[in-house]
């Protein structure tokens, strides 16, 4: 059995200890928490069973801590595309989106055939030119065109290969026999 490398001493554990009670962050908490647990001795899966993080996460916090100290532990993340654009733009976005078809802005390179109708794709293209802001996430650009009152629309399914000659004469069909079908009346 290999000998465990990360050892702390009582100041490190004094440190950690610190850091963890004067931390209003969650996730920051939980790193401090499991750096500490491990390097007091505890195991792998008992760090794991109680601070809910796995090996990996666990090792690279470890390693963290040892090359930068307790300030590494901190969580850094941003959160979120959403918050690439500000409230206004959204709200400019909103107003451009009902102004304009792709087929307005981008003429042929629309991504639908005739740029009647926005896309995900067509929505990424016209952010990126009037923001210069770019989305990683389909789902990021859903909801703001969930944000800016368009929903989801399945497309209809078109044959190529179909002539115009027939579907209007059995569009003509259908509407001649709705007239010709017997009505029913209801008596009250």
């Amino acid at each position: 059995m290999a000998i465990r490398q990360f050892q702390l001493n009582e100041a490190q554990i004094g440190e950690l200890t610190r850091a963890y009670s004067e931390s209003k962050d969650g996730v920051t908490r939980t790193r401090l928490q499991a750096v500490r647990l491990y390097g007091t001795g505890y195991s792998v899966k008992e760090v794991i069973e109680i601070t809910g993080c796995s090996r990996t996460s666990l090792m690279e916090w470890c390693q963290k801590y040892r090359l930068l100290g307790v300030a590494s532990l901190a969580d850094h993340r941003q959160g979120g595309n959403h918050a690439k654009l500000k409230p206004a733009q959204i709200q400019d976005l909103k107003a451009r989106l009902h102004q304009y078809t792709p087929a307005m802005l981008f003429g042929a390179d629309a991504f639908t055939s005739g740029g009647q109708f926005w896309t995900v794709e067509d929505l990424d293209q016209a952010i990126q030119r009037w923001y210069g802001v770019t989305y990683q996430s389909r789902s990021s650009l859903a909801r703001l065109f969930e944000l800016c009152g368009f929903s989801y629309q399945r497309p209809a399914r078109v044959f190529k290969s179909r002539k115009v000659a027939d579907v209007m004469a059995f569009e003509e069909r259908v509407e001649k026999n709705c007239w010709t079908r017997p009505r029913m009346h209801l008596i009250p």
